[in-house]
């Protein structure tokens, strides 16, 4: 697989994802807890699929490091979101087991590439 096919299953998981969490926001409770919940996982969740795209957009190494650590970031609060919504039993954890799986891949993937780059800048 070339680099450019990598790109664009990326930027299609990442859109894929975020249309996922879309769906679950538009699926909570209407109690104030689970929409205050969803609409910070609403936020975080779209977020780092923009990311990426602007990353594979950059013009330099470093810019590239930066918003692909910035949707690390949100990754990394997307998960947070997602754990709030099991422990405080809004929403079953089996139900978001395989939501909860993909963050942590994309989280990997994300981590992986700003390591990478990081790297390759020495």
């Amino acid at each position: 697989m070339n680099d450019q096919e990598g790109d664009h299953d990326l930027r299609q998981r990442t859109k894929k994802f975020a249309l996922r969490i879309i769906r679950l926001c538009s699926s909570l409770p209407k109690t104030g807890a689970a929409q205050v919940i969803g609409r910070q996982l609403l936020r975080s969740g779209t977020s780092p699929g923009a990311h990426y795209r602007e990353a594979c957009r950059a013009r330099s190494r470093a810019e590239f490091v930066s918003k692909i650590e910035g949707g690390l970031q949100e990754r990394e609060e997307t998960s947070y979101w997602l754990e709030l919504l099991t422990d405080s039993r809004i929403v079953p954890a089996a139900r978001l087991t395989s939501l909860r799986q993909e963050t942590q891949e994309l989280l990997a993937i994300f981590a992986s590439s700003a390591m990478t780059a990081k790297k390759a800048k020495r």
